[in-house]
């Protein structure tokens, strides 16, 4: 009767690991940027900040919801466990630190909508609620997502992973589809206000949902409607997107 809570262990104790990584980036992103006003583009970082305070954004982010996951994953591990999932943990934030190189990318060249005349600017906003809603429509979303929502198939696929890069491959691997779920998300903080911490919280609320919840698939939609309609709002209220449009006013 002993192998049900040696199993049961063998996936709790990582997924408190990652819950506790996930808490710790929050205490820095709260205590550094907490009372930072909603900033425009790269918050005036050079690419090696922007990139060490993305990781830690998406640490806050996106591990509470991969948790479950990594436990899972934990429970395939017969030796060596707590290093390996470290090596798993660091493998799939290494793949949303390498998604910051185009985020910084787009943060800069939107960060210059700051600069433009208030219309273009809000213009530039619904450009970007569009983007990010009509992907949480396609079936990529659903394909990246069901595999965030039910990866016991991917579980098997990793067992066949050989070597000692097993934990590396297969954490890059289910980062690689975390991205392909969430990249139109991360995509809507340009809009926010990349420190905007009212906007990570809800969108960690809403990450998590997604993969976590019972109707995950149908927030996700709900989540794709709500910000093509922010797209014709913005027109309206600025203030939905500081992060392009400084909360200010625009003509019609």
């Amino acid at each position: 009767m002993t192998g049900r809570p040696v199993a049961v262990r063998r996936g709790t104790a990582p997924a408190g690991l990652l819950l506790v990584a996930a808490a710790a980036a929050w205490v820095w992103v709260v205590t550094r940027w907490g009372d930072a006003r909603a900033m425009p583009g790269t918050m005036g970082l050079g690419l090696a900040a922007f990139l060490a305070v993305w990781t830690l954004m998406m640490a806050a982010m996106m591990l509470p919801g991969t948790a479950p996951v990594a436990a899972l994953y934990a429970r395939t591990i017969a030796a060596h466990r707590t290093p390996r999932m470290i090596v798993f943990t660091v493998a799939y934030l290494l793949v949303w630190a390498a998604a910051g190189l185009p985020a910084y990318a787009l943060a800069a060249g939107l960060g210059r909508a700051g600069g433009l005349p208030a219309a273009a600017g809000t213009t530039v906003a619904a450009a970007v609620f569009v983007v990010g809603g009509v992907y949480q429509l396609t079936p990529l979303k659903d394909l990246c997502l069901a595999k965030c929502r039910s990866p016991v198939g991917q579980m098997l696929h990793y067992a066949s992973y050989p070597g000692p890069s097993r934990d590396l491959r297969a954490g890059a691997h289910h980062g690689a589809f975390c991205l392909g779920c969430c990249w139109s998300l991360m995509v809507l903080l340009t809009a926010f206000g990349v420190m905007n911490l009212w906007a990570m919280v809800a969108l960690t609320a809403v990450i998590t949902a997604e993969k976590l919840a019972p109707a995950g698939h149908l927030v996700a939609r709900a989540v794709g409607i709500t910000s093509i309609g922010l797209a014709v709002a913005v027109f309206w209220f600025p203030e939905l997107a500081p992060g392009l449009t400084g909360g200010g006013t625009a003509t019609m």
